[in-house]
């Protein structure tokens, strides 16, 4: 076999073992996944202290962040900055073909199905998951997970089951938050700042707000932070490296649950709505 044969195979065997270790990787992390539903059970039976304690910091925040309203507070004020691009773009856009009262109409339309879970879904990627890949990753470098399962308690379930189920009890305040300053920041500049009749934004938004679609929405909020706590505590309970890793393990875990975030908002959107959706022009 000459020299060139020889780096062809050697190449060829490295590109399968990294292909072979991929899915390796991917086993590890779904059985992370499992592990961490499976033991819900034992956090809401032997960790309801610490669950409460989750909430609490997941919702209102701790420390200085607490000052400012913790995850509440970005959350909103990130919901309301869309709601307010909604009321400059769709108004301005309207008036160019003379259906700007079809503005709340578009608030209406796109702050339940698109704007509103989607941002929201970052909001807690970059707030809620973030702060749990950097707790664990910082108690894993410092052997405080090794600990725990020294004196018996069971890690994944302390941890990262813990974080999951306060994840998913607070995403619903959260997100009721949020979508009420999207409708009202979209309201107000609308109807104030353009100087739209109330009446007229109002009816349309009234007409076209379809129930079933905010409790889809919602749904679709559960399932982004279900996804984003699994992403972020799996990242955080498997930090190496020491202090860098840390950083290094924050960033694989945003970078991921963002993308995730997207899809589950695709995914949603296309087995909800699909080619036939629940929307009629009328009214």
């Amino acid at each position: 076999m000459n020299s060139v044969s020889r780096y062809r195979f050697r190449r060829i065997r490295q590109t399968m073992v990294g292909f072979a270790d991929g899915w390796n990787q991917i086993g590890v992390q779904t059985a992370f996944y499992a592990t961490t539903v499976r033991s819900i059970g034992d956090a809401v039976a032997r960790y309801r202290a610490e669950t409460l304690r989750l909430i609490a910091s997941m919702s209102l925040g701790s420390g200085a962040l607490a000052v400012i309203g913790g995850t509440l507070v970005i959350v909103g004020f990130l919901t309301l900055s869309a709601g307010a691009l909604v009321a400059v773009q769709g108004y301005t856009l309207l008036t160019g073909i003379g259906t700007e009262a079809l503005t709340g109409f578009v608030s209406a339309y796109l702050n339940v199905r698109i704007i509103a879970p989607l941002v929201s879904g970052i909001g807690m990627a970059a707030t809620i998951g973030a702060g749990a890949t950097a707790q664990m990753g910082a108690m894993r470098i410092n052997e405080e997970i090794d600990a725990l399962e020294v004196m018996g308690i069971r890690s994944i379930a302390y941890l990262a089951s813990t974080r999951l189920l306060a994840g998913v009890l607070v995403v619903g305040p959260l997100y009721a938050v949020g979508v009420l300053m999207a409708f009202l920041a979209a309201r107000f500049g609308t109807t104030y700042i353009y100087g739209q009749s109330t009446g007229v934004y109002d009816h349309y938004f009234y007409t076209f707000l379809n129930p079933t679609d905010l409790l889809w929405s919602f749904f679709s909020a559960i399932m982004m932070a279900i996804v984003v706590m699994l992403v972020h505590t799996y990242y955080g309970f498997t930090a190496t490296g020491g202090p860098a890793g840390v950083g290094e393990a924050v960033g694989r875990a945003v970078r991921t649950s963002l993308i995730a975030v997207v899809l589950v908002t695709l995914m949603i959107s296309l087995s909800v709505y699909g080619q036939a959706g629940t929307f009629h022009l009328s009214g």
